[in-house]
């Protein structure tokens, strides 16, 4: 392969998300005091004021995230169970393109099995199933590297389907309304969402529409320690098969975009072979059916 380094770092670009389901609760607008702050001395008026505002502020989110669904499809959006796309990616580094674009395959079967593949020959695959990940090429599967799935696994836990579909059925997750914002330089309705781990996830929607346009964490490197800044940007909205889905799709890190993505074609609840999740399974996309 003469840019194995490229392949990579495109195909975990690429891998966005299947839908994972996170361990999340907490008491929604729930107020800790910092540790060692002195109490605060108030009236039982006060406090039930205080617990008004942070039930209308609940409400506030949750109405807006509701509005949201409705926008992407509402049951349609919710019960997908499988997903199949193809386009063209790009990764970039300090800003600058590193190639002209790559083709790519994905297939997606929710909750946590995802196929990329790359090339025009779709001769290189990454397959993710479960906590597990690889690389497949004519050499046979061998593990993804553990930063590199750390990253995926980390992606795929805070992905926007799984913010949408799972933390929301879980009674426990906080739920903030930030009101008015800027995602990028158009103008939004945000909100933040608060799991248990205090893992927080911040989505812009469009005034409008109510669809989703940005998407925001942030989290501590284990090696490092610095904090660092995901975001991503979903855009040029068309219908299929009853869903909303974003042709456009950027991804930035501390600031600096990292991947852009634009697909050409989507469908949604299409039977898939089980054996292009399985990586000794010689699946191949470019065996004629019912051949081997």
């Amino acid at each position: 392969m003469k840019h194995p380094i490229l392949i990579v770092v495109l195909a975990l670009a690429l891998a966005t998300a299947a839908w994972g389901v996170p361990a999340a609760s907490a008491q929604a607008g729930a107020q800790v005091p910092a540790e060692g702050a002195a109490p605060h001395s108030s009236t039982p008026g006060d406090h039930e004021n205080l617990r008004g505002n942070d039930q209308e502020n609940a409400r506030q989110a949750r109405e807006l995230l509701n509005q949201a669904i409705q926008a992407l499809g509402g049951q349609a959006y919710l019960t997908t169970h499988n997903m199949q796309e193809q386009g063209r990616t790009y990764s970039f580094y300090h800003g600058r393109p590193t190639s002209n674009g790559v083709f790519f395959w994905r297939f997606v079967e929710y909750p946590d099995k995802e196929r990329i593949e790359l090339t025009p020959q779709r001769d290189v695959a990454y397959i993710y199933a479960g906590d597990k990940g690889y690389e497949v090429t004519y050499k046979g599967p061998r593990a993804v590297e553990k930063k590199d799935l750390e990253d995926y696994l980390r992606r795929h836990r805070f992905s926007l389907e799984t913010v949408l579909r799972t933390w929301l059925s879980d009674p426990g997750v906080a739920l903030f309304y930030d009101g008015n914002a800027l995602a990028g330089s158009f103008p939004a309705q945000q909100v933040t969402l608060i799991n248990a781990k205090n893992e927080a996830v911040t989505l812009d929607f469009d005034l409008d529409t109510h669809l989703p346009i940005k998407k925001t964490i942030k989290w501590r490197d284990p090696v490092d320690k610095e904090r660092n800044v995901e975001e991503e940007t979903y855009d040029n909205y068309r219908p299929v098969q009853g869903v909303m889905t974003p042709y456009g799709f950027t991804r930035y890190f501390n600031g600096d975009m990292q991947t852009e993505r634009f697909i050409n074609s989507i469908s949604y609840d299409k039977e898939l072979n089980q054996g292009m999740f399985d990586p000794n399974s010689g699946y191949s996309p470019n065996k004629v059916a019912g051949k081997h």
